[in-house]
């Protein structure tokens, strides 16, 4: 009787321990996705299609006029970038920016998404 309960226990905590794991891996996987889906939500400027593009609260709109990010970078119509210490770039397709001045590229983005599954 006593192997029985001692069995019976055992099965019962590593249930409880595969179950734990499999949510886990579950809010994990939600966790990434929300993450992805926040940074594309987010107040930014891209280049696609050619075209210097603006999100601003979730909508998407053409940019119509040069804009001044809180950390100085200016970013014009036609995608020149201009840092605050004068350094000058050209934003290429699925490049963006976001309203601090940080750059990223979509690409990159999605590989560090892929990297934390």
């Amino acid at each position: 009787m006593k192997k029985l309960v001692f069995v019976c226990a055992a099965f019962a905590c590593c249930f409880g321990a595969f179950a734990q794991d499999e949510k886990m891996q579950q809010d994990k996987m939600q966790q990434e996705k929300s993450m992805q889906h926040s940074n594309m939500k987010k107040d930014h400027i891209m280049m696609k299609n050619s075209k210097m593009m603006m999100m601003k609260d979730g909508k998407t709109m053409m940019m119509d006029q040069e804009m001044t990010m809180s950390n100085g970078t200016m970013v014009s119509v036609d995608g020149k970038v201009t840092m605050k210490n004068g350094k000058t770039m050209m934003m290429k397709n699925g490049d963006m920016i976001d309203m601090g001045g940080m750059m990223t590229h979509k690409k990159k983005m999605m590989k560090k998404a892929s990297k934390m599954k």
